[in-house]
Order: structure tokens, then C-alpha cells, then sequence
């Protein structure tokens, strides 16, 4: 390809590298210069453009970022018309995004003017959500370059991209419960989780409430087990041990546990483990937030069917560290479990504020009573 200024006699058929205004409209970036445009541009003055010329051995930005992202797509994607050199591709139903990270890299590496940006890998997509886009940069690539990214994400062992359907749909919430967890906190736990269900069409078929004993949990998720597709514990109390009561009751219902704990905070206390087969996850207490934690990085990937092994778990500690959760009982920063004996204790917030409109010209809040301005009797009240 060659770029540069091309005078108007030299660039019939060239590509507008930027948009040219003209008296009977502007002619946008990226736009064949046929005989009309061309005339439009003289009209206007101008002598020379700044254009790409293609040579026998390019291939054109939108056919070559659709030809990508169609060796890309694999199931559960779809590919959307390219424009501009970009060719978006989206999940076709809702599911795992499964991405192979070392073929896109391979391909990011073919040539700068091939490009593919995906989500993150092993994370929830919804129907119709954007998961990747493949841009061209410039107005062409070479054939050869373009042949060969084709060919590195044709020849790997599956599909670069993918969308796994969840298949998860029956799913029982274990609560234990101790005196001082109000029933209200257990309510909306309950709630939290069906909203986090829904996306992957899932439900809660059952809502089990226990004592917090692993006797009684053990039973609890033993019959669970054997009914539905997924049991979610919640503890009244974290999981402090692996002989705690969550990891005890697994393992006193005839179950395994594959793993707990995991470097990814919030969620650092989660469990996860299998009783007759069906999956079990300890959920840590930050899962009774509706904010992202490590309890989403695990769910996602059970309701997909894809059971994350200890070793999954204890790979996902780079990107780990999420946002906070402000209601966690032991916050991140020491500072902020440590209370300020010379911070101002407040009583009450006064709110004055408004444009008066009603009282006419002068604000109401600084008028004066007896000579003292209203908002300043109101707090001295």
C-alpha cells in the first residue's frame, strides 16, 4: 500500500485518508475517490489529497478484518458486518467465553496491522454482548500477512474463540444460621444470588436454613446434592479452617473438597468441593454483596460446566485484587479498622440548600431573624 499526497490527477481510485469539505458536503475518511469525488474536490479548490493507493498484494481493511474474525468465531459467536477496517464479534447466547489466549497472541503478533482485542477469558457473557473486535489499522493489509494470521487461528487445537451455553439450572441455597445473623441478611443473600443466577437462566429451586453445625449442613446438602444441579452454602460464620464447618459438612455428606481458599479478594474464603457428583461451592461472605468478587470468577465457570480444578484457583491471583466491598467486616486497609480517637463525632447533618425562588430576591436561608441568619438558628436548635 502507499500513503501519501497524491495530486488530483494521481488519485482516482485512491483511498481519502481525511475528511475534505467541499461546497456540496464533505467527503469522509475512507471513501473511494471515483471521478464524481474527485471533481467535488477540484471544485473546492484543492489540488492534492492525502490517499492510500492499494498495490496487487492488499487486501482491503473490511474484507480482511472479516475474513479474521470469521477464522476466529467459533461456537457461540457471531461475527457482525465489518466497518471501517473493525469487525465486532458477539456472543450468541448467553455463556462462558472460552478464549485461547496464545493463538490471539500469535496473531497480534503477525503484523501491526492486525489487531484483536477479546473480555477477559472464563467470565459470564450475556447474549448478544460484545466479546472481541479485530481492527485493521491501516486501509489495507498484505495478503501474505493476512493469510498467515488466518492460518495460526484455523490450525490450533480448537476454536479461538468460543461461547460455552451454561448449563447449569437447578440450584439450592444452604444457610446456617446462628443467633445473631438476622433473617433479613439471609433474605436478601437469597435475593443477591438469583439475580446473579438469572443471567445464565438459572433458579433457586430450593432455600434451605439450617443451624450452623456440621451435622445438620452435612444433611442439608446431602439431599440437595441428590436433587439438584448446583448447591451454594452460605455460612452465619466465615470459614476459618479447613476443618471448619462448611469443608466438614462436604466432607461428612460423602463429598470431596477440591480446594479452599482462593487469591482473589474479595473472596479470599471461598470453598469448593462435590458431593455425588454435583458441585458445591462454600461461598465466602462478600458473596452476600451483589458486587463482583471472587465467588463470580467460580460460579461462572460451574454454571458452564466447567468445574475449576485446585489449580485453576490458585491461578487466578494475577487480576485478583478487585474493587472493595465497603460493608466487608474486615476491611482491605488497616487504617480504616482503626478508629480516629481525634475525628469529629457528627450528631446530625443539617441540608440547606435550594435557589429560594418563593422568597423573592433575597434567600431565605440568610435572612435574618431577631439578627441572626435562619439556617444558623435552625442549627443552634
Amino acid at each position: 500500500m502507499r500513503f501519501g499526497t497524491l495530486a488530483l490527477a494521481d488519485a482516482g481510485g485512491a483511498i481519502l485518508a481525511h475528511s475534505v469539505a467541499t461546497p456540496s458536503g464533505t467527503l469522509r475518511k475512507g471513501m473511494l475517490l471515483d471521478d464524481a469525488a474527485i471533481e467535488r474536490i477540484r471544485a473546492a479548490g484543492i489540488a492534492a489529497v492525502v490517499a492510500a493507493k492499494l498495490d496487487l498484494g492488499d487486501v482491503g481493511e473490511d474484507e480482511a478484518a472479516l475474513r479474521l474474525a470469521e477464522a476466529l468465531a467459533g461456537p457461540g459467536i457471531r461475527v457482525e458486518t465489518p466497518a471501517t477496517g473493525r469487525c465486532n464479534l458477539f456472543a450468541s447466547a448467553a455463556g462462558l467465553l472460552e478464549v485461547d489466549a496464545v493463538t490471539v497472541d500469535a496473531i497480534n503478533r503477525v503484523d501491526p496491522a492486525l489487531t484483536i482485542a477479546t473480555r477477559p477469558p472464563l467470565r459470564a457473557a450475556e447474549a448478544g454482548r460484545m466479546v472481541a473486535t479485530v481492527k485493521v489499522i491501516p486501509f489495507a493489509v498484505p495478503r501474505d500477512a493476512l493469510d498467515a494470521a488466518v492460518e495460526i487461528a484455523r490450525t490450533g487445537l480448537g476454536p479461538v474463540l468460543s461461547v460455552r451455553p451454561f448449563t447449569v439450572r437447578a440450584v439450592a441455597v444452604v444457610s446456617t444460621l446462628l443467633p445473631s445473623l438476622k433473617r433479613s441478611v439471609v433474605d436478601k443473600t437469597v435475593k443477591v444470588l438469583a439475580d446473579r443466577l438469572a443471567p445464565a437462566d438459572a433458579r433457586i429451586a430450593a432455600d434451605v436454613r439450617v443451624p450452623h453445625d456440621p451435622a445438620a449442613l452435612a444433611a442439608a446438602v446431602a439431599e440437595a446434592a441428590r436433587t439438584f444441579d448446583l448447591v451454594v452454602v452460605f455460612g452465619a460464620s466465615a470459614v476459618v479452617d479447613a476443618a471448619d464447618v462448611i469443608p466438614a459438612a462436604v466432607e461428612a455428606a460423602g463429598g470431596a473438597v477440591i480446594h479452599f481458599g482462593m487469591p482473589v479478594d474479595p473472596g479470599n474464603l471461598l470453598v469448593l468441593g462435590r458431593v455425588a457428583g454435583t458441585p458445591v461451592i462454600g461461598a465466602p461472605g462478600c458473596a452476600r454483596s451483589p458486587r463482583e468478587n471472587g465467588f463470580d470468577f467460580v460460579l461462572d465457570r460451574v454454571l458452564a460446566g466447567r468445574m475449576p480444578s485446585a489449580a485453576d484457583i490458585m491461578g487466578m491471583g494475577v487480576g485478583g485484587l478487585l474493587m472493595d466491598i465497603v460493608s466487608r467486616p474486615a476491611p482491605r486497609t488497616g487504617e480504616a479498622m482503626r478508629e480516629d480517637p481525634d475525628a469529629p463525632r457528627i450528631a446530625a447533618v443539617i441540608l440547606a440548600a435550594g435557589r429560594s425562588i418563593r422568597f423573592g430576591d433575597a434567600n431565605k436561608l440568610l435572612a435574618t431573624v431577631d439578627g441572626e441568619p435562619l439556617v444558623r438558628r435552625a442549627a443552634r436548635a
